[in-house]
């Protein structure tokens, strides 16, 4: 990695925590959506679930349920990890001799529409979809936040849901661990 590179990379997390630090505790974080259903990721370092939000997002949460079915995720690893955030979602994360290539492939689909919400807001548990300058270009990279963000983010990241159990699994998560499965939750089980 670049100097440039780890430079932009810490004042961004710099940013992130200082925003974080100065960002008042909400008992209720953002309009509860409708519930929809649950990923079960399962990582090394123990189990996380997330609820979805079909209502907000349809076609992002879609997608990523297609990608699921068809276990585009198993196997990959976290190739990004910062204080404010862990994604995943690289197919060559599976390769360790494309290290310095993670982060920048998806699954060659991209959601193809905007579904940015005005009224959902990232904060600790918000799962988003990551992209490359547009919001219509997001594909199978999705970030789990770690922190509240504030508003330096909302906007501009379509959100697909957040953590209901294993956000103590996110804080642990390092780059490099492998996501060994991703499944839908039976609705009856939730």
């Amino acid at each position: 990695m670049s100097k440039a590179r780890r430079s932009s990379r810490l004042v961004v997390a710099a940013v992130a925590l200082a925003a974080a630090l100065a960002w008042p505790a909400r008992a209720a974080q953002s309009p509860k959506p409708a519930p929809g259903p649950t990923l079960v990721l399962d990582t090394v370092k123990g189990s996380v679930e997330i609820e979805l939000y079909p209502a907000d997002a349809p076609k992002s949460v879609a997608h990523v349920l297609e990608l699921v079915q068809k276990k585009f995720y198993q196997g990959l690893r976290f190739h990004r990890v910062e204080a404010s955030l862990v994604q995943v979602g690289d197919p060559k994360s599976r390769n360790m001799q494309y290290r310095e290539w993670w982060g920048r492939e998806g699954s060659g689909t991209p959601v193809g529409v905007a579904e940015v919400s005005k009224r959902l807001r990232h904060f600790r548990g918000t799962v988003g979809l990551a992209n490359t300058g547009s919001p219509t270009l997001s594909d199978s990279q999705f970030y789990i936040m770690k922190v509240n963000t504030g508003s330096s983010l909302d906007g501009k990241y379509t959100i697909i849901g957040h953590v209901t159990k294993g956000m103590d699994v996110v804080d642990r998560i390092e780059v490099a661990d492998i996501l060994k499965s991703m499944t839908v939750k039976a609705e009856s089980a939730k």
